[in-house]
């Protein structure tokens, strides 16, 4: 198998990227009444129409046109990136509006993302939910990949656990990579390595809770465990999403299925298992219907 070095950077992040805009736009078409929800899912029906993608697939955009133009993350341009692109349509969560919003009109990101939630800055989702084509970037040097993962974390979202998300997904996404092509799921072995590199807090705590459910756990029961995004937060949101992929990143359906099925915040659950599962599987490996389902990228 050939080493990391072998892919261009910018081909990686695009690959993780093709399969994190998939997975929000795919989990965005399951909002709905629970039961009738749950009914598709079970009868594995795939959403009609267009896909359309959301603010998860926007601001990945933004990180994957930043490390292709600079090759790491600069926190002032990523900031002006992010303001500029926003597009409120996309459904863009209260606290990270209100952060964009203020850098739009001239207030530093340090101000606004350090000053959101008064004062003890965001630990949403958001900054994990876009980490994943960072750490297929520098799935090369994880050391790397975590630092730059922080830097892009901060500036929308200064709290720790927001941070540590970020972190989580970006070092799972770099690790992916290494198993890209395998036909058994990443395993326990690599959702250890990736609690390795995540700080101490609950994000961390969440990922060795994680740990101690195995494949044959239930989807709903580690949803129940773990969370599945209903509360918005990256402690909520990430040790399932890690927890999915490591028994199911040898097919992107299935992944698909099984985190939809969790409900919670799925359009940001599936983007953020998608952007890791696609490193596994590669292209090919996501559905192309689904891939012309979705909105196209610009």
């Amino acid at each position: 198998m050939p080493c990391c070095h072998s892919v261009d950077p910018t081909a990686r992040a695009k690959l993780s990227l093709e399969g994190l805009s998939v997975g929000d736009a795919f989990g965005e078409r399951f909002f709905g009444f629970d039961e009738e929800v749950l009914h598709r899912v079970e009868r594995r029906t795939p959403p009609r129409g267009r896909w359309r993608y959301t603010d998860d697939t926007e601001m990945a955009l933004s990180i994957v046109e930043l490390l292709t133009l600079s090759g790491g993350i600069d926190q002032d341009a990523l900031a002006a990136m992010f303001a500029q692109r926003m597009d409120p349509a996309r459904g863009y969560g209260i606290g990270a509006y209100r952060v964009l919003t203020q850098i739009r009109e001239g207030v530093s990101w340090r101000r606004a993302s350090y000053e959101n939630f008064r004062g003890h800055g965001s630990f949403g989702n958001g900054a994990a939910m876009r980490a994943a084509p960072l750490g297929a970037f520098f799935a090369d040097d994880v050391e790397r990949c975590l630092r730059e993962a922080r830097l892009s974390a901060e500036v929308t979202h200064a709290h720790e656990d927001g941070i540590a998300g970020a972190i989580a997904v970006a070092g799972g996404a770099a690790l992916a990579w290494a198993r890209r092509g395998h036909e058994l799921p990443l395993g326990r072995s690599w959702l250890k390595q990736v609690r390795d590199g995540v700080p101490a807090g609950f994000v961390r705590e969440g990922i060795e809770a994680a740990l101690g459910l195995d494949a044959k756990t239930k989807t709903s029961r580690a949803a129940l465990v773990l969370g599945s995004g209903s509360d918005v937060t990256a402690r909520d949101t990430v040790p399932f999403c890690l927890w999915i992929a490591s028994w199911y990143s040898h097919d992107f359906t299935e992944a698909m299925w099984q985190t939809v099925s969790a409900l919670g915040d799925r359009d940001t659950t599936c983007a953020i298992v998608g952007g890791i599962v696609s490193l596994q599987v590669g292209e090919e490996g996501i559905p192309r219907e689904w891939r012309d389902a979705r909105e196209p990228l610009p």
